[in-house]
């Protein structure tokens, strides 16, 4: 074989079906004579050397390169580039962030690639949250020039937004819970959730169908150091519904009621004055929250604990792919359902 003595391009893939997929030459290995019989059972009876063209970088040099151009805050190479491939992770759990016209732009470009999983989500430390390749073999320095720079002009293309570790406030609303006549069914979920983020219910209370009463138990959170509101039930029509009006009368600056999504369409949210000038979201969960696995509720609280203002724009984004298809098993966030 011709290629002995010279050095492989490209790393060779072996595979063995059914037991593993792994590398049996690295790139940059010299192709020795004991070499040759293991080539051919790998189905190489020609090799790529390493021939490259003046002006152009490697795949492996591009890609990292074109990694460290493509994350923001939050994200991190996963590895060492791997057959012109590598992967991003999130540094910290959060909210991940993908700029979307950047990306498109950046495919456009051609030679280069880059695909992530989808936004608007919460994401644990050290998930992949996306992939980028050099697609030949070697590839010109300008066009890796050129796409590092339409990245890192954006501050990149990928990035995760910490969430806070909020102290949370809980007012069950209804006059059959708060006489009770039933058991609240609500409050369980909403620490479990919530808690699952690393948050702490710091004061639950119920309140009856009365809006002077729930603005009083809203009032009495904040006092108690509770930094977001949590309201159950209300958000509806009917004559007893008086949730909202007990958020107004809490002193809440605005609420925007209604959310393109399903279930939780009648999701509010609101901020109110809290101590030394700060601004509290409130996050009204309408009755799905009880009989679904996951609404609104999973959609917009890491939203809200990673600092993001929530209001009308927002909420009417959730709209394409806003129907949940209520999946067994469900996958969420793994799904289409809140990434707007």
């Amino acid at each position: 074989m011709e290629a002995v003595g010279h050095v492989l391009a490209h790393d060779i893939t072996e595979i063995k079906p059914g037991v593993c997929k792994g590398r049996a030459f690295r790139k940059g290995h010299m192709v020795r004579p004991e070499d040759v019989e293991r080539l051919r059972d790998l189905g190489k009876e020609n090799l790529f050397v390493l021939e490259i063209p003046a002006g152009h970088l490697h795949e492996d040099d591009a890609v990292h390169i074109l990694a460290e151009a493509l994350h923001g805050p939050g994200v991190e190479p996963a590895g060492e580039p791997r057959e012109g491939k590598i992967n991003l992770k999130a540094s910290w759990p959060g909210v991940l962030r993908v700029d979307r016209e950047t990306l498109y732009r950046f495919n456009l470009l051609g030679d280069v690639m880059c695909a992530t999983i989808a936004g608007d989500r919460y994401v644990p430390a050290g998930k992949v949250v996306a992939g980028t390749r050099a697609v030949p073999l070697t590839i010109a320095k300008t066009r890796v020039k050129e796409a590092a720079a339409v990245a890192r002009e954006a501050g990149g293309i990928v990035r995760v937004n910490p969430v806070r570790e909020a102290r949370i406030g809980v007012v069950i609303t209804g006059n059959e819970v708060h006489s009770g006549r039933i058991q609240d069914a609500f409050g369980p979920i909403v620490r479990e959730k919530a808690e699952a983020l690393s948050c702490e219910i710091v004061s639950s209370a119920t309140a009856p169908d009365d809006a002077d009463a729930i603005a009083g138990e809203i009032r009495s959170a904040i006092d108690r150091g509770a930094d977001l509101l949590v309201t159950s039930g209300g958000m509806s029509v009917d004559p007893d519904d008086v949730t909202r009006e007990g958020i107004r009368r809490a002193g809440a600056r605005e609420i925007v009621h209604g959310a393109a999504i399903l279930p939780g369409s009648v999701f509010a949210i609101a901020y109110l004055p809290g101590p030394d000038g700060t601004e509290i979201p409130l996050l009204g969960i309408p009755a799905c929250g009880i009989y679904h696995k996951v609404t609104v509720f999973d959609v917009i609280l890491p939203r809200v604990l990673a600092g993001e203002r929530i209001g009308r724009e927002q909420l009417a984004a959730l709209g394409h792919g806003g129907l949940c298809e209520d999946c067994h098993p469900c996958i969420f966030p793994a799904c289409p359902y809140g990434k707007g």
